[in-house]
């Protein structure tokens, strides 16, 4: 079968997260936007543990709610501040892998993404110990990520390397990018949202699609691993330039800066602060290669765009979380069931009759991939743009839409 699954969110005892993040609000929002399986985040929390505990335990590793699987999750601050995802099989392993990590952190029970005082390698062995997987969170952030303070896996997670079984690329990288570090080509590639709140432009906004057998952890370990037939198909998430640190650029004004002139600045911005090196250029400096190299084992990636951020620009809406958009989100959504259905699969036409005209036309260009983007940089997102009244979108002639649909990436 195949399972559209989010494998990084947090829960409302993370930091900066909404207090809304509780584990029925997502179990219910999920589907919403076409996700079947959510990793929880979170779970050496013991009060988010306890809210996980409410679901329905599917099998040892694996919990349902309001028909949306979860199966168990963490990211870890661990030396050198490099973040790192972790996925357990059981409540067991989550238990023994806290006991372990204890004496060496402060915050285990105040945050549900701690710190804790280890490199890589021990905490790669840890989590073998137990059973569990690991790998690198957005690997390319400038400010969090293995690729920010390390130039080879292996400098951070030692004689583990060869455990490490996946990357996640983070909002501003995509496999093109990723794909050009020739160490990576071993690894499964992840897209994961990174939520801290379940609003339709956060939760969801990069999954990954997997073939397996049914949405466990069981499962999803072979799929992750490539084994059994199991297997990731495709990647979806935000075009890189959307991330809030694709290009570098000062982190107050965010004044963008090429790479060279950052370099002759002494990475100071005009403003006096500082710049930030961007995830393209620190992609450019690492590469082995000009242009990508998959290997055969790498599924396609598809960009997607959140339906809310479209919607909003359409009705010239400051931004995506007002009622406006909301509500026009939710009548598309309701109607054709998640969201991928409406930005990929659902007829034109067929939208042209639930919505307004505006938002139709939105979504036909970001089909005709003709959404303008401004690229983001130094903590602040990138901006889109739809076409100008110059470059009108009309319906189509025909009913098919031009747009490949999701599901023609099964395989």
């Amino acid at each position: 079968m195949i399972v559209n699954a989010d494998l990084h969110i947090h829960s409302r005892f993370s930091g900066g997260t909404s207090d809304k993040m509780s584990i029925e609000t997502i179990s219910l929002e999920a589907p919403r936007k076409g996700i079947n399986l959510v990793a929880t985040g979170d779970c050496l929390h013991s009060g988010w543990m306890k809210e996980i505990k409410q679901c329905k335990e599917v099998d040892e590793g694996t919990f349902e709610l309001n028909k949306t699987r979860f199966i168990l999750s963490v990211e870890v601050e661990a030396e050198k501040r490099v973040h790192h995802l972790i996925y357990f099989p059981s409540f067991s392993a989550v238990e023994d892998f806290k006991e372990r990590i204890k004496p060496k952190s402060r915050n285990l029970e105040t945050d549900g993404r701690p710190n804790v005082n280890h490199t890589g390698e021990e905490l790669a062995q840890i989590a073998k110990d137990v059973d569990a997987l690991i790998g690198p969170a957005h690997g390319f952030t400038p400010w969090t990520a293995i690729y920010a303070y390390y130039d080879y896996l292996k400098d951070c997670y030692g004689s583990m390397e060869d455990y490490v079984s996946f990357i996640e690329l983070g909002l501003s990288a995509d496999t093109d990018f990723a794909d050009r570090i020739k160490e990576l080509n071993r690894l499964t590639f992840l897209t994961n949202s990174d939520c801290h709140s379940a609003h339709p432009v956060r939760l969801g906004r990069e999954f990954n699609r997997f073939e397996m057998k049914e949405p466990t952890f069981v499962e999803l370990k072979k799929a992750i691993l490539r084994i059994d037939g199991n297997k990731p198909v495709l990647n979806v998430g935000l075009p890189p330039q959307e991330g809030k640190y694709h290009e570098s650029a000062c982190i107050s004004c965010f004044t963008h800066y090429t790479l060279e002139d950052a370099i002759r600045r002494k990475w100071k911005c005009s403003c006096g602060k500082r710049i930030k090196k961007g995830v393209k250029d620190r992609i450019n400096e690492k590469a082995d290669y000009l242009k990508p190299v998959h290997p055969d084992h790498r599924p396609p990636y598809v960009h997607l765009i959140p339906l809310a951020e479209i919607i909003s620009k359409a009705v010239d809406q400051k931004n995506p979380f007002t009622q406006k958009v909301t509500k026009l989100w939710a009548d598309l959504v309701d109607f054709f069931g998640s969201e991928i259905n409406v930005l990929i699969d659902a007829n034109i036409t067929e939208i042209s009759k639930v919505t307004i005209p505006a938002v139709t036309e939105a979504i036909q260009a970001f089909r005709d991939k003709k959404v303008i983007i401004i690229p983001g940089g130094g903590g602040e997102y990138g901006k889109i743009k739809l076409p100008t009244s110059e470059q009108n979108i009309s319906l189509p002639v025909t009913p098919k839409d031009k747009q490949t649909s999701l599901f023609e990436y099964i395989i």
